[in-house]
């Protein structure tokens, strides 16, 4: 083989890889849609559903006292990449070091969407950043998630 040959077979080869590696980086990115967990899906919370923690049990209670009922919520859990994403007054893609600094005591937090309508029938979605500080949980932070 010459020389020629041998350069283009690896230039081949090596735009080959690239190529591979382009492909499945893309398919990395937007498997996760916003880039948050995919598994987090929009949950019906109506008179009827069972709360999951106390989280959930808490915007129950709430949107029924307000008669906002049906609602929708997607619970991302501790999820750190959706924490990252979270940009509220008080946060901007804050870290669990931080969370942790900030808050002493901090327990636990959670990430939850909360889609809902007004009394004029306008669709809203918050994200709210619950915190966990010694057993009992309260409202940290609003805002959204922000894809990076």
């Amino acid at each position: 083989m010459s020389k020629t040959m041998k350069g283009l077979i690896l230039f081949l080869v090596f735009d080959a890889v690239v190529i591979a590696a382009y492909f499945g980086y893309r398919a990395l990115r937007s498997k996760g849609g916003a880039g948050t967990d995919s598994s987090a899906e929009w949950v019906m919370m109506d008179e009827s559903y069972v709360p999951k923690n106390d989280v959930e049990m808490f915007i129950k209670t709430d949107a029924e006292k307000r008669g906002a009922l049906p609602l929708y919520i997607r619970n991302y859990g501790a999820n750190k990449r959706a924490l990252g994403q979270f940009k509220g007054r008080q946060y901007a893609g804050p870290s669990l070091k931080t969370l942790e600094m900030l808050n002493p005591g901090l327990d636990d937090w959670m990430i939850v969407d909360i889609r809902y309508k007004t009394e004029t029938e306008r669709e809203l979605i918050r994200t709210v950043l619950y915190l966990s500080i010694g057993g009992v949980w309260k409202v940290g932070d609003s805002g959204t998630l922000v894809a990076s």
